[in-house]
């Protein structure tokens, strides 16, 4: 097999090749003077099982447009399957119709993908699990849990722990992450908005006194929420909180925010290359997850079972 990697995130992909212990895919992917992308295969890829590792994060649609142009180009450079890795899959909060006259768009990027080749699909921690069956191709979405309850259990495991959704909608994920760790309680920020312009309400549902809190989601990104949240567990007698989040979008001023909230520390990973802003915050810190992302692609060339590594 070979990895190939567009430019979303190279330290992640030279990360999962080095797990891997195998060296990236010559390529070239760059643009010309309009902002056109450009890809070449500088090697041989005919007859292989291709795996290219590319995040749809920001900017969204020149990091999509390049992983679908890599994929055409292994396509038509006769790859014998190609598996689109996409750590962090960009559109996936646009997976239903909030409202008359507005898109799916989470759908019709998986129809891209597909349609611009690709036989498989690779995710970690879809933002709705039914976005797998947007794609007409087989499509394992990989799960942070396991990384984040090892480094939870490493530094907070002396103590009561509580994990906690900052929402109703991520009861599911929270449920997971306090079965992992040794069925800890659980307890959900309830916010509210009675009328438009008022502020908002947050209900904690659950007794917190005296625990440490650890807020579980898939993605921060302006951060309001969970800072907002993270200060109405103190409220209720938390005895501190932390934040453990798949995909660091944190956009426009939120590591500002965070730096400057209740939060104990904002743990990452590296779905998203983190900015210069983020890796010199003192707040955040970022998880790897190259060797889960790098197993799972070693099982799916061998054509064994990912689903055990969740087991």
């Amino acid at each position: 097999m070979k990895i190939m990697a567009g430019n979303s995130n190279l330290p992640l992909a030279r990360a999962i090749s080095a797990y891997l212990e195998m060296p990236l895919t010559d390529a070239s992917v760059r643009r010309f003077a309009d902002e056109e992308v450009f890809v070449e295969i500088h090697e041989n890829v005919r007859g292989e099982d291709v795996f290219v590792v590319q995040s749809t994060s920001y900017p969204a649609n020149d990091n999509l447009l390049e992983l679908l142009i890599c994929i055409d180009a292994l396509r038509r450079a006769s790859a014998k399957r190609i598996t689109a890795v996409v750590p962090y899959f960009g559109y996936a909060r646009q997976d239903r119709k909030p409202g008359p006259r507005t898109p799916i768009s989470a759908k019709l990027v998986s129809n891209l993908i597909t349609t611009a080749g690709a036989d498989r699909v690779l995710a970690v921690d879809l933002h709705a699990g039914q976005i797998q069956g947007f794609f007409d191709i087989p499509t394992d979405n990989l799960f942070a849990a396991p990384v984040m309850a090892a480094d939870i259990q490493t530094r907070y495991g002396a103590q009561e722990l509580m994990v906690v959704s900052p929402d109703v909608g991520g009861v599911v994920r929270a449920r997971a992450l306090a079965k992992r760790l040794n069925n800890a309680p659980l307890a959900i920020v309830d916010k509210r908005r009675d009328r438009p312009g008022q502020s908002e309400v947050m209900n904690i549902i659950g007794d917190v006194k005296g625990r440490m809190c650890i807020l579980i989601d898939d993605i921060i990104d302006s951060g309001g929420t969970l800072c907002n949240a993270a200060q109405a567990l103190l409220d209720a007698g938390a005895a501190g909180v932390s934040a453990y989040i798949t995909h660091g979008v944190l956009s426009g001023g939120a590591v500002a925010r965070v730096a400057s909230s209740a939060l104990k520390e904002l743990v990452i990973t590296d779905t998203i290359m983190p900015t210069e802003a983020t890796a010199t915050c003192d707040r955040i810190r970022v998880l790897t997850i190259a060797p889960l992302i790098g197993e799972a692609v070693r099982r799916i060339a061998d054509e064994s079972s990912v689903s055990s590594l969740f087991d």
